[in-house]
């Protein structure tokens, strides 16, 4: 279940209480749903917070639920060719300087298809302006997350994502 609130610092801002992984795995679905080619999706958190859970939804949305979705962290990038573009998977969290980036094709990346990067601050000044942030921390119960939406070029989009469905 999703709860949804609007952040007061940032009108465009959204923010949802996800109760458990189901809930987390369903955001990733609907994200999915609305992701355009050239869309960046910024997931922000610290260990175990579910970004690799809400990744997997929105891989399994795009891909068929029976797709295995392993976790990029020491291959860097999987790459997911999709019915509507390819769906590039990063986990930067290995990477030690924002230019190694570059031998991923991250340009190519960005321009032709759907970027889901996890942590997104190694890619330094090369992380684009035009992304939509999901910022994961802990909620109200022990399974529970709390996640802010923001991204200007997402506000349209924002708002079918709180909606049940």
């Amino acid at each position: 279940m999703m709860a949804m609130a609007h952040a007061s610092d940032d009108p465009a801002a959204t923010v949802l209480t996800l109760e458990g992984e189901a809930a987390t795995q369903s955001l990733g679905r609907r994200l999915a749903a609305l992701a355009r080619v050239g869309d960046v999706i910024a997931l922000w958190g610290d260990l175990g917070m579910g970004k690799s859970v809400l990744a997997r939804g929105f891989v399994r949305a795009l891909m068929g639920s029976d797709e295995e979705v392993p976790s990029p962290t020491f291959t860097l990038v999987q790459a997911y060719d999709a019915a509507q573009a390819t769906l590039f998977h990063f986990d930067l969290y290995r990477l030690k300087a924002p230019e190694e980036a570059f031998e991923l094709g991250l340009d190519d990346a960005f321009a032709e298809g759907i970027s889901l990067i996890e942590w997104p601050d190694r890619l330094g000044p090369y992380l684009p302006a035009r992304r939509l942030d999901l910022r994961l921390e802990p909620g109200p119960g022990a399974d529970d997350r709390r996640v802010r939406l923001a991204g200007a070029q997402w506000a349209d989009r924002l708002a079918e994502v709180g909606r049940d469905g």
